[in-house]
């Protein structure tokens, strides 16, 4: 029999359908390769191997009972540790909920459940989701598969760790600045970031609550569909959800074309900081899509510059926020409860145990920039930059179908180069940013290898909100053809662990 951890989540779901291997099957080998490799890759912070092999039987009875089974049932699955997950740990990657034992599932937790998904744990992830790197983890930093030395993006570098290292054909993972894009252009995955509010974020551990958003991480296009179209959907548990239909993203993927389509290059998302390896393989991919009949077309979004700026006054201002409910009173860590402090003194103690370098960074510039006389100049002005930012989207989209860029500047870092120095960290997510401002779709995917490191590189491709059945044509006419010139996936080319 094939190995079982190297078919698509597609290939495997129609053969659990049709008998040929059973759930249990497809999920021992999943939970064996783990034990494989994960010592090196460090891609998991809790394995669920008794509720895995659990939800596995219950697909295999199903099946023996002639239920219709549904077009992910009994596919492995990792799972970002930021959903929450009844009866499993969640820490968010935080000292300041280790342990933690939530008593409800996340709206993503329990759609992937009653599809019948299989969620062997919770991958690795910076902590509140607050990194490029994975490197700010209370838990230790995750490797790339492609080389360990290097990080796999960040926040979610576990989930897109998890699934290039074929330890499961898919991951969820969250974007608030492009964790779930950024991630996959530097291992050579999949990742897709929703229209805001297309996924619900009931149950997903605040960080910036205005650009968090939950979305697919997989190894093909058509997996990254199967996927989204079951997480996503109107949700009355979250204020934000959208209550529209949901795009057909699975039809797109199965027929992916761009014959027709207007496709513009961002001109803004090139130049100084980037690798010209990044920059060639995106312009030979942009050369490919006129090839398969896209009209191409530059496009100005000057307003773009200013992104990263507003990012990091807006996204800390939320954190701050968010962040105040961690007070040692309710839930999680408790430190200095002997008595000898006040309730202020162990709010306080906790906090300085429980939050790493990186969350108290961002706590404090949003405190600062919320306080009074500082938030019109600050907060305020960002959110002025937001809007203008969404403007530059809305010319844009009226004169193409979709924007096209480098998903990441540069490929894949040495683990430690930007350790100390958080604005060379913070440029890692410069192209991925805009779009969780403005709250479009986007995604990335691979389109080749950087010559001078042997690395991935990530195409983005972004597309009006509601639009995102537009991210998988172009990203199925993308894989196919760039399949067809390498003549295999791309992550075949991935040293073995």
């Amino acid at each position: 029999m094939a190995d079982l951890t190297r078919l698509t989540a597609a290939e495997t779901a129609e053969r659990i359908a049709s008998g040929a291997v059973s759930a249990v099957e497809v999920a021992e080998a999943h939970l064996a390769r783990i034990d494989a490799v994960d010592e090196k890759v460090h891609a998991f912070l809790h394995v669920d191997r008794e509720g895995a092999l659990a939800k596995a039987r219950e697909v295999d009875e199903k099946r023996a009972r002639g239920e219709e089974l549904g077009p992910l049932a009994g596919v492995p699955l990792a799972l970002k540790d930021i959903f929450t997950t009844k009866g499993v740990p969640t820490t968010v990657g935080s000292k300041i909920l280790e342990g933690w034992i939530p008593p409800y599932d996340a709206t993503v937790t329990r759609k992937l459940k009653e599809a019948d998904v299989v969620i062997l744990g919770k991958t690795n992830m910076d902590e509140f989701a607050m990194g490029s790197s994975t490197e700010n983890s209370a838990y230790g930093p995750t490797g790339n598969p492609w080389d360990l030395t290097r990080v796999p993006g960040g926040s979610g570098g576990g989930s897109s760790a998890a699934i290039t290292a074929y330890e499961a054909p898919l991951a969820i993972g969250t974007d608030t600045g492009g964790s779930i894009r950024q991630p996959a252009a530097v291992t050579g995955t999949v990742g897709v970031k929703p229209t805001y509010g297309g996924v619900s974020r009931y149950g997903m551990v605040a960080f910036s609550s205005s650009l968090d958003q939950a979305g697919p991480c997989a190894r093909t296009v058509l997996d990254a569909a199967l996927l989204h179209s079951v997480i996503a959907g109107h949700d009355e548990l979250d204020s934000t959800s959208i209550d529209q239909p949901v795009p057909d993203v699975v039809a797109a993927a199965r027929n992916g074309s761009v014959e027709g389509l207007r496709v513009g290059v961002v001109t803004e998302f090139r130049g100084e900081g980037y690798q010209a390896g990044v920059l060639q393989r995106v312009d030979e991919t942009v050369e490919l899509l006129r090839e398969l009949g896209a009209e191409i077309v530059e496009v100005s979004c000057p307003s773009f510059t200013k992104a990263l700026a507003a990012y990091y006054l807006i996204a800390p201002s939320e954190c701050s926020s968010n962040l105040a409910r961690f007070d040692a009173m309710r839930y999680g860590l408790r430190v200095g409860d002997d008595g000898s402090h006040s309730a202020e003194e162990v709010t306080a103690l906790t906090r300085e145990e429980g939050f790493g370098d990186e969350v108290k960074r961002r706590i404090m510039l949003g405190t600062y920039a919320l306080s009074s006389g500082y938030y019109d100049a600050y907060y305020g002005s960002a959110q002025k930059v937001r809007t203008l930012i969404t403007r530059d989207f809305e010319r844009a989209f009226s004169q193409v179908d979709v924007l096209v860029s480098p998903t990441t500047p540069t490929t894949a870092f040495p683990l430690g180069e930007r350790a100390d120095d958080p604005m060379a960290m913070y440029l890692a997510d410069l192209c991925t940013i805009p779009a969780n401002l403005a709250g479009n779709a986007a995604m990335s995917v691979p389109c080749g290898l950087a010559p001078e490191d042997g690395l991935p590189v990530g195409l983005q491709i972004i597309a009006p909100a509601m639009a995102d059945d537009r991210l998988y044509r172009v990203g199925a006419a993308l894989e196919a053809a760039h399949q067809a010139r390498w003549g295999h996936p791309l992550l075949e080319e991935a040293p073995s662990l």
